[in-house]
């Protein structure tokens, strides 16, 4: 089983954010699942994935490397590194083609090859600050 959970995380970040692919979110992500931390609480793979589209459109090439992975039972933990360049639409900032990176943290509990639940704490200021975006 440790393999197994530690495969879904590096699948999750491979084949949604690294891959693009917006159906591997309905393969990887229970129907009502919640996921914490990003912008508010979203709930489903179908409020889910304007999120991604925003992200993945803003930064066409986004890499995530998933650098470790923890494993308590059906919970699981990554620490992730993430780069891109900012050449797209979909944040409130002009795109002026600038790379960008940071590091985040997140969680999961995973019940029969889903993700039912999702916790995320990634460097967004970061990000943020790297793009020109201002926060008032």
């Amino acid at each position: 089983m440790p393999g197994h959970a530690d495969t879904f995380m590096h699948r999750w970040f491979e084949e949604v954010w690294n891959r693009g692919r917006e159906d591997a979110i309905d393969e990887m992500m229970g129907e009502d699942t919640v996921i914490h931390g990003l912008q508010e609480d979203i709930r489903g793979p179908e409020a889910f994935k304007p999120f991604h589209r925003q992200f993945r459109t803003a930064f066409p090439d986004m890499r995530i490397s998933v650098e470790e992975v923890l494993i308590d039972g059906n919970m699981l933990a990554a620490r992730c590194s993430v780069a891109g360049t900012h050449t797209g639409p979909g944040l409130p900032v002009q795109a002026a083609g600038k790379p960008a990176s940071f590091t985040g943290m997140c969680m999961a509990r995973v019940k029969d090859g889903k993700m039912i639940e999702g916790w995320n704490n990634f460097d967004f200021l970061s990000l943020y600050q790297q793009i020109g975006l201002q926060l008032h």
